[in-house]
């Protein structure tokens, strides 16, 4: 029997801060991304936020700017901070590193627009589908934060 996803030994890459984005459509589901079946990438074939690393010099949201348009050709203006997670991974001697999420809720149209460029594929799920899914474990956990926060106006 195999590992699962997330037991799997992770990677020994450069590490780098990252930003994420969770997406909210106008009807409450948050859309994901397949990530790709690559063995040398942390959580291979698992679904997580659309983001990425913050290039030398950039700020949290010029990279979700940069990354969510490479990935998806998605431009926004409008945007809300949700956490910030720290990782300590010094027992794997890769330093200390964040992962910044911030709440990004595009139109109808923004969505219909949106040309899928990294990762297997894109869906949308609701809180409750997400549940049964494999979800990086970070976003996961930010994602239950951000439901934590907002579940009385998120059950629809």
């Amino acid at each position: 029997m195999g590992l699962p996803v997330w037991g799997s030994p992770l990677p020994t890459l450069a590490m780098s801060d990252a930003v994420a984005a969770i997406i909210q459509t106008p009807e409450g589901k948050l859309l994901m991304q397949l990530r790709d079946a690559k063995p040398n990438i942390w959580y291979p074939a698992s679904w997580g936020c659309f983001g990425g690393a913050l290039d030398k010099g950039e700020t949290p949201l010029t990279a979700l700017r940069r990354e969510l348009f490479e990935e998806l050709e998605l431009s926004f203006e409008k945007y809300k901070f949700v956490s910030r997670l720290e990782f300590d991974l010094h027992p794997m001697e890769l330093g200390n590193y964040f992962r910044e999420y911030y709440l990004v809720e595009p139109t109808e149209k923004e969505l219909s627009c949106l040309v899928l460029h990294e990762g297997e594929r894109l869906e949308e799920f609701s809180f409750e589908e997400l549940a049964d899914i494999p979800l990086t474990p970070y976003d996961a956990f930010a994602i239950h934060l951000y439901w934590m926060k907002n579940e009385s106006i998120l059950i629809k």
